[in-house]
């Protein structure tokens, strides 16, 4: 693939190291200095690009990937808001977009099981359910987009839990939410189940960002000529 990266920031760096192992070839980095460079010409030699920048630029950064047919692969968090929109417009105009909140396998297999624990554990009202998310100082938007889509699941999966919060509000019927940022941490993600008797808890931890930037490089490769919106689960599903 002919790769381009839209945010030079440290995971932009990593997805161009992951795509020189895969073989891939990186030929257009687009940061802060040089946004002109989103152009018809340079984006036209552009296979795929990836985009990993900050929430209030990624939806015009995507919708000017679509102006040029760019199949776009986006790992920016915080805008949800205004996803289902894009989505659409994806779908109507035959475009391609790949998101997910986290690109890392293993956090993508938590998922899975934490769908699958929260309707076992809709059964049991005994045990009270909590997230628990760290990350880099450096991060912006918390809770993570991660912790967010682990909390929608467990909210679609158990009858007594309505909505998410951020810890320590203490809402009846919602779902704690607890995010902390210290060092240089690339990500953990803690679902615990707790009764008076016992706790249970599923968790994953990053080693490194090397992980999510591989698992952005395979989504990369998996929408090659596919239209429409995917996620992590399309590609787990191969």
């Amino acid at each position: 693939m002919k790769i381009g990266i839209i945010g030079n920031g440290k995971m932009g760096q990593a997805i161009g190291k992951a795509a020189e192992k895969r073989n891939h070839q990186v030929i257009l980095v687009v940061d802060l200095e040089n946004q002109d460079d989103m152009n018809a010409q340079t984006l036209g030699h552009v296979d795929v690009v990836f985009e990993f920048t900050h929430p209030t630029a990624a939806p015009h950064n995507i919708k000017t990937c679509f102006n040029y047919n760019i199949p776009v692969v986006c790992g920016t968090t915080g805008w949800l808001d205004q996803f289902d929109e894009l989505a659409d417009y994806c779908r109507q105009h035959n475009k391609t977009l790949f998101y997910a909140p986290n690109f890392s396998l293993g956090v993508n297999i938590l998922s899975r099981i934490n769908r699958s624990l929260a309707k076992m554990m809709n059964q049991f009202p005994q045990y009270q359910v909590e997230i628990e998310e760290t990350h880099h100082i450096h991060k912006i938007d918390a809770p993570s987009g991660t912790a967010i889509s682990l909390a929608e699941d467990i909210i679609s999966a158990m009858d007594r839990i309505d909505q998410w919060e951020k810890a320590g509000q203490n809402q009846k019927g919602a779902l704690p939410v607890r995010s902390i940022r210290e060092s240089d941490i690339p990500g953990r993600h803690v679902v615990s189940f707790e009764s008076e008797f016992d706790k249970l808890e599923i968790h994953h931890s990053s080693k490194s960002r090397e992980g999510f930037a591989m698992g952005a490089i395979l989504a990369g490769e998996f929408i090659l000529g596919k239209q429409g919106v995917y996620g992590m689960d399309d590609l787990l599903s191969l």
